[in-house]
């Protein structure tokens, strides 16, 4: 309806300017023009169909008549009939070019629609010529010539793109769209378009969307599919969902729900034991009486991205994103910003792994048609990049959504109905390096209690190594305590197992410099009970070669045992340094007891009573491994805290 009135006002303004300049209609016939301003009449009621009968018979009468085909190439365009569309107006504009000039600029637009970009450039050039005199409409045409010509060139330079259908386990004859993945990439969740009733015609009366799911066999391939389940599944629509990086959480769109706060919402459910969550609406201040749609959630499950056409953005829909405060619930959202959003729609966000680089789909900016992927990076100092466009053949004249990578970031998957005979399929293919984000790898196992292996719903915190800033945070699920954490490269990390109750567990990774390896690290975590006796290798505390100096990635590390100890306030503990079986004894207990005295020095200087810590210097006669290999010297080669008391 909206699209109509647009081109009621465009058409009578066109016929008022035409009446201004001539006093007459381009027609010598009278028939033809009371056929036209009968169709006129129809036309202003919104009816095409009687306008369109009128129109036929004004130029059966009089083939030449300018505002009747006009008006017939307008109609044909809102029908999205662009051939015939396109021939009224080449003939319209061919019996007097300078009749309506706009009419140059809507015929680049269909035109430019259609692919066919050299056409759009003709036309737009045309309309500059004979439109010298107006400045506003000269710089939106210039505007859109370089839209044109950014996707002759795109198409000219073309992108590697070979994509592969998933096969039938996950796509059928139905409609398959929005998939979703979680991090280790075993598992594919995706929006079905399905007939409520099989045995009626499948006309969108007829059809809902539900979700569905595949998972990796052994080999790699994806098995057949399943439904989630009724507690997801309902009568009504579910759709554009985004699981979490573990595969245990799901946010999607729901629409004109008995709770929904707006057209469109955004809602949440939780794996449990059982399947599924029953899904609860998020509530404002994140959804608003707007629409709230295709969430989209960052890695360390603190970020939700969406698509919404709420007040206070550029125009359209834009994307926005909020923020999970400490108490669960979602911060208002903030629009992204005009490098991001434009007047025209964005939607189908999708933050990588990484946390540092958004896909999504644009109208706006450099397209090649009515909504292209786009990729921006976040910069070291938290601003979002200007919007790079994925080029063709990813990107056409036809509209691109929906667009997903995965953690290692080589592998896009999408849908497209380029498969003949059927609806949407789901395809991946490799992305281009260029257009990858910064690959990430996870660590995935089971936190447990050392002395009754009983699962632990244990806090991990990865930690930059360099300035101890937190990079993410995620829970190991309740029950199991199986958990799955994400590792991006380009960093050094200290990564921090802890539960109350428990000595903390650490880690490192080192990722910086050229990233060479994305195996996943698959690692079972026992944490240890507070009690006298027990002790834990302090793994981020550094020394340099033959030196009892601290390096600077220890502050991280240093500063989580002070934590430690201030939470824990009257635990006694003892640092202990160890040294491989290299060098002399002597020497090596003494370099190995000034090792653990640092260590508590910088304890003692941030807080803790030197009355609660004691050092000592153990060299080489407490190894862990043989001293036979440099893995296990350089295992050998640590420092521990044991409680005493």
């Amino acid at each position: 309806m909206m699209h109509k009135t647009k081109h009621i006002v465009l058409f009578l303004s066109l016929i008022f300017i035409s009446l201004i300049s001539y006093s007459q209609y381009h027609s010598d016939s009278k028939k033809a023009i009371r056929y036209f301003e009968k169709a006129l009449t129809y036309f202003d009621a919104r009816n095409d169909a009687e306008a369109s009968i009128y129109l036929n018979k004004a130029l059966n009468d009089d083939p030449d008549f300018i505002e009747a085909l006009m008006m017939r190439a307008q109609i044909y365009k809102d029908n999205q009939e662009f051939d015939k569309s396109i021939q009224d107006f080449e003939r319209a504009l061919e019996i007097k070019p300078d009749f309506y000039p706009p009419g140059y600029r809507v015929l680049a637009a269909v035109n430019f629609q259609l692919g066919r970009y050299t056409d759009a450039q003709k036309n737009i050039h045309q309309f500059i010529e004979l439109n010298r005199f107006n400045q506003i409409s000269r710089k939106e045409a210039l505007q859109f010539l370089e839209k044109v010509e950014f996707a002759i060139d795109a198409i000219e330079n073309p992108v590697p793109f070979d994509p592969v259908n998933l096969g039938d386990s996950v796509n059928s004859v139905y409609s398959e769209y929005w998939p979703s993945l979680s991090v280790d990439e075993k598992m594919l969740i995706f929006t079905v378009l399905l007939p409520k009733n099989p045995y009626e015609e499948p006309d969108m009366e007829n059809m809902q969307e539900d979700f569905y799911f595949s998972v990796k066999d052994n080999n790699g391939e994806w098995m057949a599919r399943k439904t989630v389940g009724e507690v997801l599944n309902t009568a009504d629509n579910e759709g554009a969902q985004s699981v979490s990086s573990d595969g245990n959480e799901l946010y999607f769109t729901a629409c004109n729900r008995m709770d929904g706060l707006g057209r469109c919402d955004i809602y949440y459910s939780k794996r449990i034991a059982t399947g599924w969550s029953v899904p609860v609406n998020l509530q404002s201040p994140l959804n608003s009486p707007f629409s709230e749609k295709q969430a989209s959630l960052s890695s360390d499950k603190k970020t939700l991205y969406f698509a919404s056409d709420r007040p206070g953005g550029f125009g359209g829909l834009d994307i926005w994103y909020s923020e999970k405060k400490d108490n669960g619930k979602w911060s208002t959202p903030v629009n992204m910003g005009q490098k991001i959003n434009t007047s025209a729609d964005e939607q189908s966000p999708f933050i990588h792994a990484d946390n540092q680089s958004l896909y999504f789909s644009s109208a706006g900016h450099n397209s090649l048609g009515k909504g292209d992927i786009f990729l921006s990076r976040m910069s070291p100092g938290g601003e979002w990049g200007p919007a790079m466009n994925l080029g063709y053949p990813i990107n056409t004249n036809n509209n691109e959504i929906g667009l997903i990578v995965n953690a290692s970031g080589d592998k896009a998957y999408f849908a497209s109905d380029r498969k003949e005979n059927r609806g949407m399929d789901i395809y991946s293919f490799e992305l281009y390096p260029v257009a990858r984000p910064v690959p990430v790898s996870y660590m995935k196992g089971r936190v447990y209690d050392s002395r009754n292996y009983k699962g632990i719903q244990a806090v991990f915190q990865l930690l930059d190594l360099e300035n101890g800033a937190l990079v993410m945070e995620v829970v190991s699920n309740e029950g199991e305590g199986d958990y799955l954490v994400p590792l991006p490269a380009n960093k050094d990390y200290a990564l921090i197992v802890s539960h109350p109750g428990y000595l903390f567990y650490s880690e490192n990774f080192n990722f910086s410099g050229k990233f060479s390896s994305m195996d996943p690290f698959l690692k079972d975590v026992a944490l240890k009970p507070v009690k006298s006796g027990e002790k834990i290798v302090l793994k981020n505390v550094f020394f340099g070669f033959d030196s009892f100096i601290l390096e600077e990635e220890s502050t991280t590390e240093l500063n989580i045992i002070v934590d430690f100890l201030t939470q824990n306030n009257k635990l006694k503990v003892e640092i202990s340094g160890h040294t491989d079986n290299v060098g002399l004894r002597k020497y090596n207990e003494k370099l190995s007891e000034n090792r653990a005295k640092a260590v508590v020095n910088y304890l003692i200087d941030n807080g803790i009573s030197g009355s609660r810590l004691s050092y000592k210097g153990y060299g080489d006669r407490a190894p862990l491994q043989s001293n036979d290999t440099e893995t296990g010297r350089a295992e050998n080669r640590r420092t521990e805290l044991k409680i005493i008391e």
